[in-house]
């Protein structure tokens, strides 16, 4: 017996041996595999900037999260190529202009704007081979004229009036695309005349040329981006922001909430989540100054005291830029919100020092305002839930006014919380 003993005793280990080699071997081949992809995925390159632009990373912002006990995520938009969750608009409105004849390889892109979507637009439009003129409000941060300036564009700032004035920065922009068309038809003609070359025509050169030589000479024609109406601005977020954040989150968000200024990420966003399941919640945070808080929750843009003329001149009483408008724009008529909140001046103020000091995120005026607008959600629904903003821009170009504390002082806005305690119940 004991010879079959010591057979059995010999199979049993050999069998074991190879069980264990079987299972070393799948181990360090699955092993070897995942490290593989891994390595193909980091090696894997995004052809141009243009690829850049888009699936930017879904944070939990951990302050605000333990503060709260929800989990507040923020979408990175500050991690675009250009800066800002405006280069999808910008490369939206750019795509889609080229494929239906409104711009012309070589043209010109024109926009109104306090300065992302133009810091936008004037990164977007070299990589298809077209200029950039932005009309931009002289009392929006300095830096980010340079910026638009250093990276190519052509700037022009004027003083801030209504959106009814025929100089309202957003106007003149669209004239500045009409006088590119029109110098660039002028152009044509002049090239077609005996059959001769513009440049042989002894000094023969349209007066629209001469009158504005910084950005309309040698341009085929021009291209009014119109970020408030034109819907490739909501369909930029409907098509990526949105499905984004879905996927990001598997499905399991709550609530999404930003504030609007063209109403373009605010309406896509919660368009397609909305779609995806009508139990996500979506609200709108607005600034000092803005009608669409009224408009959300009363239907009317403004109060009664305000339609009765005591409205100020310039309604606009914020210093957070890009946010706030007393229009409806087309953009925002496409959102599904569920309801509004109103943030302060002080109150985006400490939350970005709060945000710096405590998860060390370097936010502008607008990222800041839509974390209020987070905590705000968070305490309205209680804790244990799920709730994605967006963070739009870095700190970068709102050093002059947003991170200046002589600024700040001015209006009583510096900031002395030490904690989330500036938070109200509004």
């Amino acid at each position: 017996m004991a010879p079959v003993r010591t057979t059995g005793a010999i199979v049993a280990s050999t069998a074991a041996i190879s069980i264990s080699m079987a299972i070393f071997s799948y181990f360090l081949f699955f092993k070897k595999t995942n490290s593989t992809l891994h390595c193909n995925k980091k090696k894997k390159s995004r052809n141009g900037v243009v690829d850049a632009i888009g699936n930017t990373p879904l944070i939990r912002i951990n302050s605000l999260s333990e503060a709260t006990g929800c989990e507040i995520l923020g979408k990175c938009e500050f991690l675009n190529p250009g800066g800002s969750v405006k280069d999808r608009v910008a490369l939206k409105v750019i795509q889609e202009a080229l494929e239906s004849g409104e711009l012309a390889p070589g043209g010109v892109v024109t926009e109104g704007s306090a300065g992302s979507t133009a810091i936008s637009l004037a990164t977007v439009a070299p990589a298809f081979g077209c200029k950039c003129h932005v009309v931009i409000p002289d009392d929006a941060a300095i830096e980010k004229s340079q910026i638009i300036e250093a990276l190519g564009a052509t700037v022009e700032r004027v003083r801030p009036v209504s959106i009814t004035h025929r100089d309202h920065y957003v106007n003149i922009a669209k004239r500045r695309a009409l006088e590119a068309n029109e110098l660039a038809a002028k152009d044509k003609k002049v090239r077609q005349v005996d059959g001769k070359d513009r440049d042989q025509m002894d000094g023969c050169v349209p007066d629209l040329e001469k009158e504005n030589p910084g950005f309309l000479s040698h341009y085929n024609g021009g291209f009014f981006a119109d970020q408030f109406e034109n819907l490739a601005n909501f369909r930029a977020h409907y098509e990526g922001t949105g499905p984004e954040i879905w996927e990001q989150t598997d499905g399991n968000v709550d609530a999404f909430v930003a504030a609007a200024g063209t109403g373009g990420t605010v309406a896509g966003v919660s368009t397609f989540l909305q779609e995806k399941s009508p139990k996500i919640k979506c609200f709108l945070i607005d600034p000092p100054g803005s009608g669409l808080f009224n408009k959300v929750t009363r239907g009317v843009m403004y109060t009664k005291e305000e339609a009765e003329g005591r409205r100020l001149k310039n309604p606009f009483d914020t210093i957070t830029e890009g946010i706030g408008i007393n229009r409806l724009t087309k953009n925002f008529m496409m959102a599904k919100l569920d309801g509004a909140f109103q943030g302060t001046d002080k109150e985006a103020v400490e939350m970005s020092r709060f945000l710096l000091k405590n998860d060390g995120l370097f936010l502008g005026s607008s990222s800041a305002m839509n974390c209020v607008g987070a905590v705000r959600v968070a305490k309205a629904l209680g804790p244990g839930h799920t709730i994605v903003t967006i963070l739009c821009d870095n700190g970068m170009r709102h050093l002059s006014k947003f991170y200046d504390p002589k600024y700040l002082a001015q209006y009583g806005l510096m900031p002395t919380a030490t904690g989330l305690e500036f938070m109200s119940t509004k």
